[in-house]
């Protein structure tokens, strides 16, 4: 497979997608702190705004990726760019399915988050996949 290459010792090293699962589980950790952050604002009047909230999660959950990029070689401007390109498309996409399928949330700004939410795992993936192809190569 072009995945794999043998490193020397015998052994094959494969692409790992601990930066998505770590991503996913940081996110839903984010998701989980601003929950509880409208939980105790709710009683004297206050909830989060989308944007807030998108801003948090993607605060906690870009450590995975930038400790990836940390350890990457040289080619690392070619997978920002492309993690960047996914997030926007993906982002924008989901956006405006959400926006088509429920009209009355996109006032508040809801598809934009959930397109947020869906987008930073696939953005890391890719950013995982050119930095893991770097390295391999």
């Amino acid at each position: 497979m072009a995945d794999e290459k043998d490193s020397g010792s015998g052994s094959i090293r494969r692409p790992s997608w601990d930066p998505v699962v770590s991503t996913v589980a940081l996110e839903l950790v984010g998701l989980a702190f601003s929950g509880l952050v409208a939980l105790v604002g709710w009683p004297f009047g206050w909830l989060p705004d989308t944007s807030l909230v998108g801003v948090v999660t993607g605060v906690i959950a870009i450590g995975p990726a930038a400790e990836l990029y940390r350890e990457a070689g040289p080619p690392r401007r070619l997978a920002v760019v492309a993690a960047l390109l996914a997030l926007v498309t993906v982002r924008l996409l989901v956006a405006a399915a959400v926006n088509w399928a429920f009209p009355a949330l996109a006032d508040p700004g809801v598809g934009i988050l959930v397109g947020y939410l869906v987008a930073m795992p696939i953005g890391v993936a890719v950013l995982a996949w050119f930095l893991i192809r770097a390295n391999v190569a």
